[in-house]
């Protein structure tokens, strides 16, 4: 048999299973030219039209494309067109397909937006989803964790539906992913032991917290992109229902809420600085209480004393740091490290 022999390869004729070459734009027939040039790289366009069954201005036509793909290098002083190593070739195709497939995932954003603005033209209610009873909510809150990418924005207030030991999982899952997470907590969040223990739990896994005496309501903002609030409240005797509101403009009205009543907050300490020979443990304690504005009864049970104990230590507190209240107090105390 000669060596020469056709190697048959058509246009038109469908292989029977997918080449990886599909993948960086190479043809069946250009494929086969490839492979007849590697094969006898010095023949010229009459022998490899000859290998492949396939007339001179197809290879001619076919050559130009490998041309542009890199495969072959244009003839120079030295000689004609030449393959290139394929060891090189290849990754290089490999690295530009790359960076193509990076610069449209890039384009994806600004996509999503023209989406999002044509589909709030033609149907404005797709954006609005209803999310009716506890378990429903709480899977629809859990694809909201996964699916963030940037950060999450969080207004914490009770009533509190699910036990908080799935809630820490989840944000723990998201602080590992390195997705910012920023929660604005109303006072009422922190009077139970248990819920202040939570909060500090998070502030050490990288949350950043702060305080405000109340929040305007239950709110969950992903990537500035996606809300989940409630509709009902635990306290009515109904089935619990929320709405997941997609990116629009009640979106950026809920985001730019957000963050005004953020830069009112002040911030919740974390755990203290054992270094810090200023305040005895129990008072760099009563600080952080202090400055998250709760209630001299709450702080009280936090700490184990009486109220008239506690209201002895608040007064030593406040002419120590020339304050006129007690939240002033701890907000002076934590500015200067004290919590």
């Amino acid at each position: 048999m000669d060596s020469r022999a056709s190697i048959s390869a058509s246009d038109e004729t469908p292989a029977t299973s997918p080449s990886p070459w599909a993948a960086a734009g190479v043809s069946n027939f250009d494929e086969a030219l490839y492979h007849a040039i590697l094969h006898q790289p010095e023949a010229g366009i009459a022998v490899w039209s000859r290998l492949i069954g396939a007339s001179p201005a197809r290879v001619r036509r076919a050559c130009a494309r490998l041309l542009r793909l890199g495969l072959i290098q244009a003839p120079d002083s030295t000689g004609g067109l030449r393959p290139v190593d394929p060891r090189i070739a290849v990754r290089a195709l490999i690295r530009k397909r790359e960076s193509e497939s990076d610069l449209l995932a890039a384009t994806a954003d600004d996509m999503a937006k023209i989406y999002a603005a044509g589909l709030l033209r033609v149907e404005p209610s797709s954006l609005i989803e209803v999310v009716c009873g506890e378990s429903a909510n709480a899977a629809r809150l859990e694809e909201l964790y996964a699916r963030a990418e940037h950060e999450i924005c969080l207004f914490d207030s009770p009533p509190y539906l699910a036990p908080l030991t799935p809630q820490l999982d989840l944000q723990s899952e998201v602080l590992r992913r390195g997705v910012a997470y920023r929660t604005l907590y109303s006072i009422t969040s922190l009077e139970s032991p248990d819920l202040l223990a939570y909060a500090e739990g998070m502030v050490a896994l990288g949350e950043q917290a702060r305080v405000l005496p109340t929040v305007p309501m239950k709110l969950l903002v992903v990537d500035g992109r996606t809300a989940m609030l409630p509709l009902t409240s635990a306290d009515v005797g109904l089935a619990y229902s929320a709405v997941i509101v997609r990116h629009s403009a009640l979106t950026d009205a809920l985001q730019t809420l957000f963050e005004t009543f953020w830069q009112q907050g002040t911030p919740l300490s974390g755990t203290p600085d054992d270094g810090d020979e200023e305040l005895s443990a129990a008072d760099r304690r009563l600080v952080g209480l202090l400055a998250a504005g709760m209630k001299d009864e709450a702080i009280a049970r936090h700490l184990g004393v009486s109220l008239r104990t506690l209201r002895r230590r608040v007064s030593d507190l406040q002419l120590r740091l020339a304050a006129t209240g007690r939240f002033q107090a701890g907000v002076r105390a934590a500015h200067r490290g004290w919590a």
